[in-house]
């Protein structure tokens, strides 16, 4: 037999040797930002801002305390131009073509869940003046703006609403905001235009410090053991929308401003 093979074969491992072990030092394809600016400073601004908000939406961005601060201009054109109310109407719109095909049982046990913040109501005149998102959250300064009673209806978010209550819906609006906040949560809702809803869900100080994801599946399997059937879950944050005892659909409405686990 020819040594030929066999030097032939020895090469390959060699060689083949070489190249697994050089690739194992190979830095990764793709690398993760280790700021929440990002890497690619020299980008546009308005196109790594398009980029980020995508992976923000799509939950790609992970968790995140703060927008980056060169994507201040980005968020405040998509929040106060027509895009957000397009996104939001669109979203809407869909919500409704899901809902005409749910099949009604008369025993009144068909419910849709709504978020509060950035979901019925729009917290914009607040973020206007604290940055669009670019500065550390502060309770005290959100537990005054909440006091007043003043955020607006988004308005497709109010045309959903009202439609699926008169399609005969139970309206149940489970929100992170605090119990002591309830007066003021339902005077808002109400002046905004929200009314009828068959349960208003805040979080009670043995809630304090769960996370959101957890808080709300809780509170939505409490629903689902009493017989209701959650055909529709509409919020801003993934933490609105999963978890446990989610519902058929789930819609989330567009929030560039703030990220909530």
């Amino acid at each position: 037999m020819s040594s030929q093979p066999l030097i032939s074969v020895f090469l390959l491992l060699l060689v083949g040797g070489s190249v697994l072990e050089s690739s194992a030092t190979l830095d990764p394809i793709i690398r993760l930002p280790t700021t929440s600016d990002g890497l690619s400073h020299g980008d546009d601004d308005g196109l790594y801002c398009a980029s980020w908000h995508l992976a923000a939406e799509t939950n790609n961005a992970g968790g995140w305390k703060q927008i980056p601060s060169r994507c201040q201009s980005y968020v405040k054109s998509y929040m106060t131009g027509k895009q957000f109310d397009s996104d939001c109407e669109i979203i809407s719109n869909f919500s409704l073509a899901f809902a005409s095909t749910v099949e009604m049982d008369p025993d009144g046990k068909d419910a849709w869940i709504f978020d509060v913040d950035e979901t019925l109501l729009t917290n914009l005149p607040y973020y206007m003046d604290h940055g669009f998102g670019s500065e550390i959250f502060n309770e005290s300064c959100w537990d005054g703006w909440v006091a007043l009673a003043e955020a607006p209806a988004i308005p497709s978010s109010l045309n959903l609403y009202n439609a699926l209550k008169q399609m005969g819906f139970k309206i149940f609006v489970l929100t992170g905001r605090s119990e002591h906040q309830r007066q003021d949560t339902s005077k808002n809702l109400e002046l905004a235009g929200y009314t009828g809803w068959e349960g208003l869900i805040l979080r009670g100080a043995s809630d304090r410090g769960i996370p959101a994801t957890v808080y709300k599946s809780e509170r939505r399997s409490i629903l689902v053991n009493g017989g209701y059937r959650i055909h529709g879950s509409s919020g801003d944050q993934w933490s609105d929308l999963l978890g446990f005892a989610v519902a058929k659909r789930s819609f989330k409405l567009p929030n560039p401003m703030y990220y909530i686990p």
